[in-house]
């Protein structure tokens, strides 16, 4: 994919150098646009109406970068200047940093003086040999430009009469030989590239060209021209500009060689599953101790997924293993996409029998799976330009926030939980795929900015709700503290010098280097959304308290709500739409956010019916929504979001076909590095997942007589496995008050058809199960049913580390914090700049 260059990047690529173009009309059309992109300043074209001036030399400079651009007016490249330069014997100011000779066209409309295609061909053989002979010292890189294909139809009679399609091919034909000939030099030892300065023939220029895009069949628009301008620039300037992300310049342009460094942490993350897994169990037996630090036996599979999947973003983003494509808009793919997406959503639309409550788990994460594909369909065809759909989508973004300020207020006012590990639970779940990619790939930690945002505001929600904790319940002080937390917020974020003197000391004292300007526009385009999903939990909360909706006017004050919605919604798309451009919308988002968002809140929950259903595809993208956003910019999208990843090697031919392909691999990559993602922090944080009960099926809560019962639904036990023909599955309910001596009760359930209430025994064996299978969870190597030679090993080979680790159940949470946080305090320190 091509870079789009700009006057700065010209600049660094040409400081004081020359730039020549010698050829015919249609090379001096790419000379002024090849200026113009360097500065704007310059013409973008030649002269119109001077014959004289058109068929004439040409000489701009750029002051941006001390530039000369020259063009020499030579349509058959066999002038005394030419010559000369090419020969050496003429006298040459300095070497030109690109030279790009182009003819071919002026042959063929005047063959009485120019020979037509013999005498084209002996001017491109003195040429091609003489080009050879001057390098290195001719130019930085030649490029000879292809003869171009006109539009037959649109060349007037006289140049019609002479200029032939097919004599334009041969003469390509031709060019193309000639290069692949001189490319290699014949030796014992096979063909031999050439190692210095090859002639450089860009071909895709005629696959450049568009019908609609010129009036005379020869020379195109400047769009066009601006274009074939970009490409000499990559092809040029790509190499020799500086290498860091995002590396939008994979046309002409190989990776840079990975520092020790970030390969010696991708090799980590890479071995960290495997070696736990083998060498472990040894280090253990030395030092009984670090049980408490290594994973045990059953994080092994979720670090080894996830050690995969970012090998795998490394090898998508930073190899020449996939080609990556530009992005390219289409008002239609677009619209197909999301209705496509609606389709899948509503299709598997699924209800339940009871009222699920306002924004319950289920729509929540259907809630954040439809704004992700709207997201993830954005990002993908480059919508960014089109205001009418980035605006919307900044609502989405907003609504995530509303999300975070509304989930954490509604935990820490209800659970009043203000402790370390639930702090290191969230922010492990949310920073861990976003750092370790940010070493591996070698990127910013506020590069991928979702993750860190709703971190800095988890941070703002914790400082808000512990200050005065024990007043939490007095509303008026609540809605104080809410209002005081965001006026202090908008004054250090309106206050640029605060940010920069914060970022000032991360990087002196930490190497971190973030970009203030960047964060503080993240952070204020959303500045007040959370706060609105922090008051809209605290007045949902002392409704239920105070019972409003059991009041005689909640109805008509609930249809009161439903319409203003449907006005806010209709007028918000309304407003939107007015705006004359993306940046002017900025300016009004942090103040009118939260009116869509709310809108659709209401509009959603309005009825019972629609709080008891919610789609089961939206919802599965919902529950890997953060991996998704993270994991786009490098694997489904590429060249850090520049461009899209093309995993199929036919290339830009079967871009539907890859779509599909990318997509399918990307979704299923996310979801397993959700779930691995969700282990890691789990053993991170000291808080080991509960073991699966045995049988294996879904659990279900029952109640029977006054107590919770846990019930474990069971096949009936006939041969084929099916239900009987009822459909009534047996349930057997295990009694927990047994177990501690309390009054076992089994006729309790009896009047629950199909059920059984059956009594532990004092050995804790449960009655009516197999003692077999008691045995087998609780000694998974011992003879019997299940048990085989490789769980024997497997036992003898894990049995002291898992003994050892249960016996040390993990370092101190601060100490595991305090670690992480020096090891990457060394990696910042010891990265190369």
């Amino acid at each position: 994919m091509m870079h789009p260059y700009k006057p700065k990047d010209v600049s660094t690529c040409f400081p004081g150098r020359r730039i020549v173009f010698a050829g015919d009309s249609v090379t001096r059309s790419l000379f002024f646009a090849f200026a113009h992109v360097a500065d704007s300043s310059l013409p973008p074209e030649p002269p119109k109406d001077d014959y004289q001036k058109k068929h004439a030399d040409h000489s701009l400079h750029s002051p941006e970068g001390d530039i000369n651009f020259e063009f020499y007016w030579d349509p058959f490249l066999n002038s005394t200047t030419i010559k000369g330069m090419l020969s050496g014997s003429g006298t040459q100011a300095e070497k030109p940093a690109l030279l790009v000779l182009g003819s071919g066209l002026w042959y063929l409309r005047y063959p009485q003086d120019s020979g037509g295609l013999a005498g084209w061909e002996g001017m491109v053989d003195q040429t091609f040999a003489a080009i050879p002979n001057r390098l290195p010292g001719l130019a930085d890189r030649v490029v000879v430009l292809p003869v171009e294909e006109p539009v037959i139809s649109k060349l007037s009679p006289e140049r019609a009469a002479t200029i032939h399609l097919a004599d334009v091919d041969a003469m390509n034909s031709d060019l193309m030989h000639r290069v692949a000939r001189m490319s290699h030099s014949s030796s014992i030892w096979g063909p031999t590239p050439l190692p210095t300065y090859p002639i450089a023939i860009p071909t895709i220029f005629n696959d450049m060209l568009l019908e609609d895009e010129t009036q005379d069949g020869l020379h195109f628009s400047n769009f066009v021209l601006s274009q074939q301008a970009n490409l000499l620039y990559n092809f040029r300037c790509n190499e020799a500009l500086p290498k860091y992300y995002p590396f939008d310049k994979t046309c002409c342009n190989s990776y840079p060689q990975t520092p020790f460094v970030q390969l010696f942490v991708l090799v980590l993350v890479l071995a960290l599953g495997p070696f736990v897994r083998f060498a472990g169990p040894y280090l253990v037996s030395y030092k009984p101790t670090l049980a408490g630090f290594l994973p045990g036996n059953d994080y092994l599979i979720p670090l080894t997924i996830f050690g995969a999947v970012v090998g795998l973003n490394f090898m998508a983003d930073r190899t020449a293993i996939w080609m990556k494509e530009q992005k390219q808009f289409d008002v239609w793919v677009f619209s197909g996409l999301c209705i496509l997406s609606l389709v899948a959503g509503l299709a598997t639309m699924k209800g339940k029998d009871k009222d699920l409550g306002l924004l319950n788990r289920d729509q929540t994460d259907e809630w954040k799976g439809w704004m992700q594909l709207a997201i993830l369909i954005y990002h993908y065809l480059g919508a960014s330009k089109i205001s009418g759909i980035y605006n919307p989508i900044r609502v989405l973004v907003a609504s995530y926030l509303w999300m975070t300020g509304y989930g954490h207020f509604h935990f820490y006012y209800k659970k009043a939980d203000y402790g370390m590990l639930r702090i290191a639970q969230v922010m492990v779940r949310l920073n861990t795929l976003t750092i370790i990619l940010a070493y591996v790939m070698d990127t910013d930690y506020v590069f991928y900015y979702f993750a860190p945002l709703v971190s800095l505001w988890f941070a703002i929600i914790y400082g808000t709700m512990i200050i005065g904790h024990k007043y939490n319940e007095h509303a008026g002080f609540m809605v104080a503290k809410i209002l005081g937390s965001a006026l202090v917020l908008t004054y250090v974020f309106k206050s640029q010098w605060i940010i920069e003197f914060i970022f000032g000391i991360l990087n002196r004292f930490f190497a971190i280097r973030w970009e203030a300007r960047e964060w503080m526009f993240r952070v204020t385009l959303d500045l007040w959304i959370p706060y609105v999903g922090m008051l809209t939990a605290l007045a949902y909360i002392k409704a239920q308290q105070y019972n409003l909706m059991d009041h005689p006017r909640f109805p008509v004050a609930l249809k009161t709500a439903i319409g203003a919605s449907v006005v806010g919604l209709v007028w918000f798309f309304w407003f939107e739409l007015r705006q004359p451009n993306k940046f002017v919308y900025n300016g009004w988002h942090p103040y009118i956010s939260w009116i869509p968002v709310l809108s659709f809140i209401v509009l959603r929950n309005c009825t019972p019916y629609l709080r008891s259903v919610n789609s089961k595809a939206f919802a599965f993208i919902g529950r890997c929504s953060l991996e998704t956003f993270i994991m786009q910019y490098h694997f489904w999208l590429a060249a850090d979001t520049r461009g899209i990843l093309m995993v199929l090697p036919l290339g830009t031919a079967w871009r539907t076909l890859n779509m599909i392909v990318s997509t399918i691999g990307f979704i299923y990559v996310c979801h397993h590095v959700a779930e691995a993602t969700g282990w890691i922090t789990n053993w991170v944080c000291g808080t080991p997942r509960k073991p699966p009960r045995l049988p294996t099926p879904a659990v279900q809560s029952t109640q029977a007589g006054g107590r919770t019962e846990e019930a474990i639904p069971l096949l009936p036990a006939d041969q084929s496995g099916a239900p009987k023909a009822n459909g009534a599955a047996k349930t057997v309910v295990f009694d927990a008050e047994a177990v501690n001596g309390g009054p076992s009760e089994p006729g309790s359930a009896s009047g629950t058809s199909g059920q059984t209430v059956v009594a532990p025994r004092p050995n804790g064996d449960v009655a009516g199960r197999p003692r077999w299978l008691e045995r087998l969870a609780d000694r998974p190597g011992s003879p019997g049913p299940g048990w085989s030679p490789y769980i024997a090993t497997r036992n003898r080979v894990f049995g002291a580390w898992e003994e050892a680790a249960a016996q040390n159940p993990g370092l101190n949470l601060t100490v595991k914090g305090a670690c992480i946080l020096v090891v990457l305090w060394i990696l910042n320190l010891v990265w190369p700049s």
